[in-house]
């Protein structure tokens, strides 16, 4: 399940969320990010490559949060 990180109201005429904000997995995955850039580790690597590991982590964190 992707969840939102900040939800905003719900709207309880017909359930829908009138702000979603960024999902629970972007944040995870932007969290990840900031933390390997932020320590400089393997800077060598491509942008791209670094969002695709951050996205990795995230959706390690996502599958945790299940058990």
């Amino acid at each position: 399940m992707n969840e939102y990180a900040f939800p905003g109201e719900k709207n309880t005429t017909n359930k829908s969320t009138l702000n979603s904000g960024m999902t629970l997995r972007d944040y995870f995955a932007a969290k990840a990010m900031q933390a390997y850039v932020q320590n400089n580790y393997r800077m060598d690597l491509k942008d791209e490559d670094i969002a695709i590991y951050a996205y990795q982590i995230a959706d390690a964190m996502m599958k945790e949060r299940e058990k």
